[in-house]
């Protein structure tokens, strides 16, 4: 069973991903047809935890990017991923002296997938070296620190992008569609519910040095994202709430649950829950004066499943990092424009809201946006 499942995934992962791959309108469809010949971006990984290893094994099905390097400050793990991925020795590096890669030829960018903390100074770092950055969301721990990443890396001229993966999604950009087209009316109202019960208390993701918050910066943020380009507007304002039940595992400056809403110009408004004590949360709700779009789940890894007033949205599930990887290829190598950006703009704007939301939160005040 378990080899019919991974043939049915691979299957599904590559000749089924051609009618999402098709909406930008490029060369794409040849990619998945036959032997690909065009540019490949050459991607190191810098972090190689749960997650990093997640993008890596994605990365095996991609056609325009290929994982060619690793930055870790553990050598059994890099040890581990020469052999597993073929990595040569020369294109491994430690978190001292990655700034090495300035001099390494075969590796175009690096995919920063540490805690949200030490992203700051690790892409600026990447961007010194002249080498583009991919970096996963949040991409700071504030807005302050996202403005400097930005700068960073114009200066440096190279690309700065963000691991939104739910902006390559199709369900999620059919609903995009139906909106823009006005198959859904005047947006009237959005809630995003994000949360689960987290676990060990001792992980990085419950430490304030290291995740720069709590379920805001981890799981909230979808909703923020969501929101936004569910609507399709900016938010002007924010409120919000925060209540926590175990001060031991959820520590000063660790939010547990936090309830917020976003008010936008248009008239709409969105209501959204981050939480790291409550299971069964991931749900996209959109409402029009015309119809309503659901995704349940919403930004899990997969699949997701939505309906619409129409009827059952029945995209095909694509392995979301490969297709991001290979979409985020060619945005880099040959100036793709995504549906939904993914640059350091677009995070910034996630972070300044994040920001207003812990100011609301403190203060009870309703506070201004200004993105």
């Amino acid at each position: 069973m378990s080899s019919r499942r991974h043939f049915l995934q691979k299957l599904t992962g590559s000749a089924m991903s051609l009618p999402f791959l098709q909406l930008y309108g490029s060369n794409s469809k040849d990619i998945y047809n036959r032997s690909y010949q065009g540019p490949v971006l050459r991607v190191a990984i810098l972090g190689l935890g749960s997650y990093g290893t997640r993008v890596a094994e994605a990365m095996q099905s991609c056609k325009m990017a290929k994982l060619v390097g690793a930055i870790s400050g553990t050598p059994s793990k890099l040890a581990d991923w020469q052999k597993k991925y073929n990595i040569p020795e020369k294109n491994c590096y430690n978190y001292e002296n990655f700034g090495a890669i300035k001099d390494n030829s075969e590796i175009d960018a690096v995919y920063v997938i540490t805690p949200n903390a030490l992203h700051h100074d690790q892409v600026i770092k990447v961007a010194k070296a002249g080498k583009h950055v991919i970096c996963e969301k949040p991409m700071a721990v504030n807005a302050k620190e996202g403005e400097e990443m930005v700068k960073a890396c114009k200066d440096a001229k190279v690309k700065l992008l963000v691991g939104y993966r739910m902006h390559f999604e199709p369900k999620t950009l059919e609903i995009i569609r139906m909106r823009k087209e006005g198959e859904l009316g005047k947006i009237m109202f959005f809630q995003g519910l994000c949360g689960f019960r987290i676990g060990n208390p001792d992980q990085w993701r419950l430490n304030r040095q290291l995740a720069g918050g709590g379920s805001m910066m981890d799981i909230g943020i979808y909703a923020i994202n969501g929101s936004r380009y569910m609507i399709g507007e900016e938010p002007v304002w924010v409120t919000a709430e925060e209540t926590k039940t175990d001060s031991a595992k959820f520590k000063e400056g660790v939010d547990e649950t936090i309830q917020f809403q976003l008010g936008f110009p248009g008239g709409a408004v969105a209501s959204c829950l981050s939480t790291y004590n409550m299971s069964n949360l991931d749900r996209f709700f959109l409402n029009g004066q015309a119809g309503f779009a659901e995704l349940q789940p919403a930004t899990g890894y997969g699949p997701i499943k939505g309906r619409t007033n129409k009827g059952e949205l029945s995209q095909p599930h694509i392995t979301h990092q490969t297709v991001q990887m290979d979409e985020m290829a060619g945005i880099i190598l040959e100036g793709k424009q995504p549906i939904v950006p993914v640059d350091g703009e677009e995070a910034l704007k996630d972070l300044k809201i994040i920001d207003a939301i812990y100011l609301a939160a403190k203060t009870g005040k309703k506070v201004a946006l200004k993105l």
